[in-house]
């Protein structure tokens, strides 16, 4: 029985742009779905009151 080693891969390119084409559809589809989701907004404004003692004048 004899060995044969290959030494060079063929890279067929309908594959690799059959690849490509899926993961951005899965991306783009991914994206549509979160878009279609309505996150509720805040009830309440919020509002932080910064003391005016923790500022400093730099000239």
């Amino acid at each position: 029985m004899q060995f044969i080693k290959k030494t060079s891969s063929r890279v067929s390119i309908l594959g690799l742009i059959i690849k490509i084409t899926l993961v951005l559809l899965i991306i783009l589809g991914s994206i549509f779905l979160l878009n279609k989701i309505d996150f509720p907004s805040p009830k309440k404004d919020i509002e932080k009151l910064v003391p005016n003692e923790n500022f400093k004048i730099v000239k």
